[in-house]
């Protein structure tokens, strides 16, 4: 299988585990109020190609690479680990959660707009979900 190079959407996320969130403390969710990188503390794009979904500067180590088979959900919702009090009374504000094989649960706000309190996830969602229902 060829590799492709072109991504078929891209954009900027903050982003962290499940694990990562449920370490917060009050303190943490209360600064959240102001900005979401208190929350969210990895920062990168991420891009869907026809053969695979990255979040590029995942780690300090490089990018997280997503097949379709490491995806076992997509969804924006709210949760007890990012609630609506932090994400927004909005519904605009609910992340974006991919449980996969390799990174476990993962919360993203992609293009987030600090004051509007809005996200792209819903659209994103929307690519992904179409893109897994994809034949490979």
């Amino acid at each position: 299988m060829t590799t492709q190079h072109t991504p078929m959407a891209r954009a900027a996320y903050v982003g962290a585990t499940s694990a990562e969130l449920a370490s917060k403390d009050g303190a943490d969710k209360i600064a959240a109020g102001v900005s979401q990188k208190v929350l969210f503390s990895r920062r990168g794009d991420i891009a869907l190609y026809p053969d695979r979904l990255v979040l590029r500067d995942w780690t300090d180590a490089g990018d997280l690479v997503l097949n379709r088979t490491d995806i076992r959900s997509v969804e924006t919702r709210f949760t007890d680990l990012y609630g609506r009090f932090i994400g927004g009374l909005l519904n605009a504000g609910k992340p974006l959660i991919i449980e996969s094989t390799k990174a476990g649960e993962v919360y993203l706000l992609i293009n987030r707009k600090e004051f509007m309190e809005i996200t792209d996830d819903r659209r994103w969602e929307k690519l992904i979900k179409a893109w897994l229902a994809e034949e490979s």
